[in-house]
């Protein structure tokens, strides 16, 4: 493994794991003093920041890393174009907020200000995911961490301080703009690096052929993730929606690590070697590995923990979304292999390839929704977990031709740490029904697990385990 490859994923894992941390800590404690209900209009506000997000960042991003010889010019005319484009998305989301309030009706209390207060950050999502291009172009991953870790820390002491004063959802929303005004002008002193007053229409054309199919594909994705959401505040009550985020934010914080730091790293690196087909396939092929061996146990564990690490962490009166956390953990075990496949094939520069296969699933997803939203909460969540497992065929299938790795190989490949993961949760799960304090069920359930799943690597001798030990040995030496 490129050390290079292996250093930066580690800067780009530090990052997300910090980030996520801290805001799940946050959350928590909000959540303690909060009711579920209180966090209906939040889960819907994010979902409409979310869709704007994408829109701003999902294809031109992408075709500045993805391009081989992208310069300063590029750079620039592409950030002039997304800070106009995210401007005039802003004041589409303002003028909006009432009627998007009216939809969902009075049950979520003011909606309307905050869909306008919180979408004033999607001018700074446009420039941030300039920066984040040029980072990731440039593979300094390390400048992101410390960046991040600065906005991440101070928006926290904001969430904290205002959630103790009794600013309710308010306080989500400082956390949120804080944390993304303090990220992005910290990034700017690290990487002394501005956009010039250029913008070139040839080198957009050039650009907005890769970056449209991409950004096409990526509302899809969005509008597909968050459409769930809609239709839960819609047909549903804030509660039913409040448990529906909350059992989905738990795992999600665990794979949105291990996601976006692979997809982060991987894809720039792919970029870089998009000639060489050996090099992309041994790159994807030890991603999905590794991310196989690394997600598996997380997720079957957090199945396996989700009722005491509810009880202890949010209180009882969350209990209603332990059933959505081991749904959702089954939702997201596969999506590291989903990001190793979809990477390489943006790499080679078949963004047209990854438009169809998105196409293709969301429309299968859309009719399945369609037919399950009226029965459940729970069908919803459960339809997804489905259709996410076969979609590993789909998202697999063009890697077949394009780098000759094909299906049955990749199950191979991460065939092993699920069934070590699986057997590791079976023996831990039982820990939950003791008649012992929760915290005490645990932490007897995470020591376990962590025991047993090692020491079934070493049985096996699994290599990814092998080649993990030796890189903390080498890292503790030095």
């Amino acid at each position: 493994m490129s050390n290079n490859l292996v250093s930066n994923l580690s800067w780009k894992f530090a990052e997300r794991f910090l980030v996520q941390l801290i805001t799940l800590v946050v959350s928590i404690i909000i959540a303690r003093i909060l009711s579920p209900s209180d966090f209906g209009p939040i889960v819907l506000v994010l979902s409409v920041t979310n869709l704007a997000y994408a829109i701003v960042d999902g294809g031109f991003n992408s075709a500045l890393i993805q391009k081989k010889d992208a310069d300063i010019v590029d750079f620039s005319t592409i950030f002039h174009f997304t800070i106009w484009f995210s401007i005039v998305l802003y004041g589409i989301l303002y003028f909006t907020a009432p009627y998007i309030h009216s939809f969902f009706g009075s049950q979520f209390s003011q909606l309307t200000s905050i869909l306008r207060v919180i979408g004033l950050i999607i001018p700074l999502y446009g420039i941030n995911s300039i920066q984040q291009a040029y980072v990731a172009r440039h593979m300094l991953f390390n400048k992101l961490f410390y960046a991040t870790a600065i906005g991440t820390i101070i928006s926290a002491a904001v969430g904290l301080i205002m959630a103790y004063q009794g600013f309710g959802v308010w306080a989500l929303v400082a956390q949120i703009m804080s944390s993304t005004i303090v990220t992005t002008i910290a990034l700017f002193a690290f990487v002394h690096k501005l956009p010039k007053w250029i913008f070139s229409y040839s080198q957009f054309k050039q650009l907005f052929k890769y970056g449209s199919r991409i950004l096409g594909a990526t509302l899809l994705i969005n509008i597909y993730q968050e459409l769930r959401t809609f239709i839960i505040g819609k047909l549903y009550t804030p509660n039913d929606l409040a448990y529906f985020d909350r059992g989905k934010q738990f795992p999600f914080v665990i794979v949105n690590n291990v996601n976006t730091s692979i997809g982060a790293v991987l894809f720039p690196k792919l970029s870089q070697s998009q000639d060489d087909t050996s090099v992309l396939r041994q790159t994807t092929r030890m991603s999905i590995r590794f991310s196989a061996y690394i997600m598996a146990p997380m997720m079957f564990g957090l199945i396996a923990c989700a009722d005491p690490l509810v009880r202890l962490l949010l209180t009882d009166k969350w209990v209603f979304c332990i059933p959505f956390i081991r749904i959702f953990c089954i939702v997201y075990m596969f999506q590291p292999i989903h990001t190793a496949n979809m990477q390489a094939i943006k790499a080679i520069g078949r963004s047209d390839v990854f438009l169809t296969l998105e196409v293709i699933k969301k429309t299968l997803e859309l009719v399945s929704l369609v037919c399950v939203m009226w029965i459940s909460v729970k069908a919803i969540v459960w339809n997804m977990a489905i259709l996410t497992t076969l979609f590993t065929f789909v998202n697999a299938y063009p890697n077949k031709k394009f780098l000759n790795y094909s299906y049955l190989e990749q199950v191979k490949d991460i065939l092993p740490p699920i069934l070590l993961a699986a057997v590791m949760a079976g023996l831990v799960y039982p820990i939950s029904l003791l008649s012992i304090h929760t915290i005490w069920i645990l932490c007897i359930q995470v020591v376990l697990g962590v025991v047993v799943y090692i020491l079934f690597s070493i049985l096996t001798q699994n290599k990814e385990y092998e080649e993990l030990k030796t890189r903390a040995v080498a890292l503790i030496k030095k």
